[in-house]
């Protein structure tokens, strides 16, 4: 019965489940109608895609409310209970008393859903929009076994229950993946095929469940710029630097199912992928495989059952989707890996912040000022491991493309999401985009009749929030932040007087301690023959780049409207500044070209450079070497001006100390200027043809004018060709060739790809929890240590223990690429594991840079080399750090590189979310100080020895539960563990989320 009960359901919900352990995989193949149409579909495109046959992101293969494809409920599951739970579900689903039929107004229905207000209870009324999506996927996936009565019970309850941090189950739909994150996971898929096949089992139950994308963006650098070849030249080297990495997911692509790659050459991950976005139309690209109306679905029509959207992706800046109305968040690689492998999203039950949006933004204010200010206000409040839903009248001045950049930035004021829910602004952009008036009919008709629709027009019931914080747009200024993190914003108007008081300051977030005597301080040097200077503040970088702003025509054609009057008026950048224009999608360079404006951005060096990330995640390449001489020589803080979303030291190029986050229409001024040091109000950015000065103010453009270019220039037909364009690859990416066997060929010779020994002498039997005695304080941080100190991006230092590596096997410097481009490589990673040049380890005493103290012997060494001293002698280490610890990028390897390293746990006054739960991921204990204490005040230097009396048998050890920690020199503080749910507590008793995924795979 079990076999019948489970083909049937299987056939009849999804191709998906389970095939391995229920069905045999040719099996379910055969029963899927969804297989036969992915590849019937597959047949009409390019030969560069025919390769992935066996792709199946196909409408009616979304996850199935019957999926049984893991045990995370439980850590050791039972055959026959399987099949109880199974065969009762294949009878019964506990809430198909609510599956409600939405009807067609001319007759006929849309299909079935999952009814809230048939539950009949007042309390979801009161529920945030983001709340009801995550009760709607809990109701629809209901199984009383992964996800249960009582888990719908507490996202009903959420005004009581989330304040008690109480675990809910989640199913998102796909995962979206970046090749920087996308590499590192396909090799730990490739290695957990070859630890099932020593384990006895079979390999292929290795096998993304759920639909993957994952788009070639991070790895393109900015070698050549202002030049009208750059993008070839640029792309040339991309491939000769990153040709094994392309070929390895190439390969990717063809032995795992489900798993689409996009590649390099297209545009950013969320632009290609969520949102092609402008100011009157906009395209939501989920898949690029299927046809124009199958694409970005707000609400899916899944074999007649409707429901929402839900994305998890690698890239933190997954949340743009947000904009849309459509759930979406940044997760760890680690936990996108379990998600890949059907293993449902165990999630705290989050706090909601309600935003409310009023008035109306002033002229020449743009939507980088407002998201600045939207950034720094929520930093203020607190939102970490929160969503924030926005809400108000506000809402009908803000576009889709202005919702989708406050979306985007949810990681830099620190919330799970930035949700704006659907409304008839996103209906409206719908039907401009040509879908077809029963698509937008029916999404309308089904959120309307689920109350997850939000209409301005009727008087709005009042929804319970966490807590509250409103904005007035009015109040919006134009500003940039600055110099080190995302949420210091500075008002224009305020910027030279804060840029004084930086150069005043001692060294920390907003100082760079420059004595009075030397802030006057010109550095002189010859380029190309010809002098130059620059000064404190000077501008060596200014690149409009990054998924934030590129996806807003407004901010974009905005820009080129400032370079065509600076052109007019006669200014010129100066040609020592490395300046960039890196789109997120070909769109951007059509409607750029189409007004014209284009042209003038090329004669100020704003050449495009390529489709990706570029500067925004340290590629931005290198600067002039006479302008780099002339910084390191004289000791220089210069400044690099971006449009992007990440601004931490060390992050952007190694030489910029002082990086600012801006509107591409201000990248585009302070290159005119030259300098952070000008007040653009009383001072003139330069001197025209006709001698006079030239200010700020004459060459910004009014917001009707903006609005009046992009109305003429942005097209439906742009993003039709260019992302038709996609599906047919590129000559270079075409020509790789690749291996067809499943399981990997790994090269010791590699330096880009190599095995990782996460599974070395893997057993069956789970370790238990490992205790921590005497450990050493490998590190000692204050607060905002972010993953970029502790996993770096950016270019490879010559004098590194990576270089070292490198070098001895045989690569020139020259060839080094950058620490992200070779995160398939676990011996590069491991060694560049805090090797940020501008990491502050108080160990050092004021030293800046990437070294530590081996305590027992007293040396200087660098991170890896200390920690491998330790490794070698057997003693665990640990890290003890401030405030907001592991913030910025989701990366998986500033956990897997601590690990690799030998640390046990780390100690912090707090933790980014995503850091938090990939250090779990990878078996490091991660402990709060409690509130009002910190290292500092409870004397620790770090020179201490640490015990951390935790309980050796799991079933003794609680989610947040306090534990003692003990020194060597008798102190004694309290400590909360930071396994926020049961599941983790699993993950943590099998060493890591991947051992424990093997393991249950094993047994199914």
């Amino acid at each position: 019965m079990y076999k019948n009960a489970s083909s049937s359901i299987l056939r009849a919900a999804s191709s998906r489940s389970l095939r391995s352990s229920l069905t045999s995989s040719s099996a379910s193949a055969a029963a899927s109608p969804c297989s036969l149409v992915g590849q019937r579909s597959f047949a009409t495109y390019s030969p560069a895609f025919r390769s992935l046959a066996r792709w199946s992101h196909c409408l009616h293969s979304r996850p199935s409310p019957f999926r049984l494809s893991s045990q995370i409920r439980t850590a050791s599951p039972v055959l026959d209970r399987l099949e109880k739970n199974f065969s009762s579900m294949a009878s019964e689903h506990p809430f198909k008393g609510i599956l409600t039929t939405l009807p067609k107004p001319g007759g006929g229905e849309f299909g079935k859903f999952y009814s809230l207000p048939a539950l009949n209870d007042s309390r979801i009324d009161k529920l945030p929009y983001s709340i009801r999506i995550l009760l709607e996927s809990a109701i629809r996936n209901c199984d009383n076994f992964q996800v249960t009565k009582e888990d719908v019970e507490k996202i009903i309850d959420w005004e009581k229950t989330a304040p008690k941090q109480v675990e809910i189950p989640f199913k998102p739909a796909r995962v979206l993946l970046q090749d920087f994150t996308g590499v590192p996971a396909v090799v730990d898929l490739a290695c957990m095929r070859d630890a099932m096949n020593k384990l006895g089992s079979d390999s292929n139950k290795i096998n993304p469940l759920v639909p993957v994308d994952l788009v070639i963006d991070h790895s393109v650098q900015v070698d050549v710029a202002r030049s009208e070849n750059a993008v070839q030249a640029n792309m040339e080297l991309e491939f000769q630097r990153n040709k094994e990495r392309f070929a390895f997911l190439k390969w990717g692509s063809t032995a795992f199912h489900n798993m689409l790659v996009v590649p390099p050459g297209s545009g950013i991950v969320h632009q290609v992928i969520n949102f092609a976005l402008c100011n009157s139309m906009f395209f939501v690209l989920n898949l690029l495989f299927v046809n124009l109306e199958y694409l970005g679905r707000v609400v899916f029509n899944t074999q007649g059952v409707l429901y929402p959207d839900s994305v998890v992706g690698t890239d933190s800046h997954t949340t743009m989707i947000d904009g849309l109305g459509v759930a979406g968040w940044g997760v760890g690689g680690i936990e996108a890996e379990a998600t890949m492998l059907g293993q449902p999203m165990s999630m705290v039950l989050p706090g909601v912040v309600g935003f409310k949006l009023s008035g109306k933004m002033r002229n020449g204010v743009t939507a980088t000022d407002l998201v600045l200010t939207v950034t720094q206000i929520l930093r203020k409040h607190g939102v970490v491991g929160k969503f924030v839903e926005f809400y108000g009248d506000g809402m009908s001045g803000l576009s889709l493309a202005d919702r989708a950049t406050i979306a985007n930035m949810s990681p830099e004021y620190g919330a799970t999401m930035g949700f704006f829910p659907v409304d008839h602004v996103t209906l409206q952009y719908l039907k401009l985009t040509g879908r077809s008036d029963e698509t937008v009919a029916m999404i309308e008709a089904y959120l309307r009749a689920n109350n997850m629709f939000v209409d301005y027009s009727e008087p709005q019931q009042e929804r319970a929030y966490s807590s509250y914080l409103e904005l007035n747009l009015d109040n919006v200024e134009p500003c940039i932040s600055g110099p080190k993190r995302p949420h210091d914003r500075v008002p224009l108007k305020e910027m030279k007087a804060d840029w004084n008081s930086c150069l005043d300051n001692k060294v920390g977030f907003k100082g760079f301690a420059i004595p009075k005597k030397a802030q006057e301080k010109v550095a002189n040097f010859s380029f190309n023959g010809k002098p130059a200077e620059i000064k404190h503040g000077s501008v060596v970088i200014a690149a409009i780049t990054s998924c934030t702003n590129t996806s807003n025509p407004s901010v974009m054609l905005g820009a080129g409207l400032v370079a065509k009057k600076a052109c007019d008026l006669g200014l010129q950048v100066k040609p020592w500044i490395k300046t960039s224009l890196a789109p997120g999608s070909g769109v951007v360079t059509k409607y750029l070209l189409k007004s014209g404006l284009q042209e003038y951005l090329n004669q100020q060096g704003f050449n495009i450079v390529g489709y990706g990330c570029t500067t925004c995640i340290g590629n931005s390449g290198e600067i002039n070497e006479s302008v780099g001489v002339a910084i390191t020589e004289n000791d220089i803080v210069v400044a690099a001006v971006l449009s992007g979303n990440r601004n931490f030291e060390g992050r952007v190029h190694p030489l910029t100390r002082a990086n600012y986050l801006a509107s591409p229409p201000l990248v585009v001024a302070y290159a005119l200027a030259g300098t952070v040091n000008i007040d653009f109000e009383t001072e003139p950015i330069g001197t025209g043809k006709n001698g006079k000065e030239v200010f700020l103010r004459d060459i910004w453009p009014t917001t009707e004018e903006i609005a009046e270019v992009v109305q003429s220039s942005v097209l439906p037909d742009m993003f039709r060709a260019t992302y038709e364009s996609i599906t047919k690859g590129n000559p270079m990416w075409n020509e790789l060739s690749v291996p067809e066997n499943t399981l990997y060929s790994w090269d010791p010779k590699s330096t880009y790809i190599h095995e990782p020994p996460y599974f070395k002498d893997m057993t069956m039997d789970p370790p238990g929890p490992h205790s921590v005695k005497d450990a050493y304080c490998l590190l000692n941080f204050g607060d905002s240590i972010t993953t970029d100190h502790i996993s770096p991006a950016g270019n490879i230092q010559k004098d590194s223990p990576a270089a070292k590596y490198l070098m001895e096997r045989g690569v020139d410097r020259k060839d080094f690429n950058s620490y992200g481009s070779r995160r398939g490589n676990d011996e590069i990673m491991a060694r560049g594991t805090f090797a940020n040049i501008r990491i502050v380890n108080k160990l050092m005493n004021g030293e800046v840079g990437p070294k530590t103290v081996h305590i027992p012997s007293g040396e200087k060494l660098s991170v890896f080399d200390a920690a491998m001293r330790y490794k070698s002698s057997g003693e665990d280490t640990i890290i003890l750090a401030g405030a907001e610890y592991g913030s910025g990028s989701s990366r998986d390897w500033a956990a897997k590189g601590p690990m690799l390293q030998g640390v046990k746990a780390v100690i912090a006054k707090s933790f980014e979310r995503i850091h938090r739960s990939n250090l779990v991921g990878m078996g490091i204990i991660p402990l709060c100080f409690k509130s009002g204490e910190d290292a500092d005040s409870l004397g620790l230097t770090g020179h201490e020895r640490y015990t951390i009396h935790l309980p050796t048998d799991i079933s003794e050890i609680r989610p947040g539960q306090d534990v003692t920690v003990t020194t060597d020199n008798g102190k004694s503080f309290t400590c909360t563990v930071r396994f926020d749910t049961e599941v983790e507590l699993a993950y943590f008793n099998h060493g890591g989320i991947l051992p424990y995924v093997i393991r249950n795979l094993s047994k199914q």
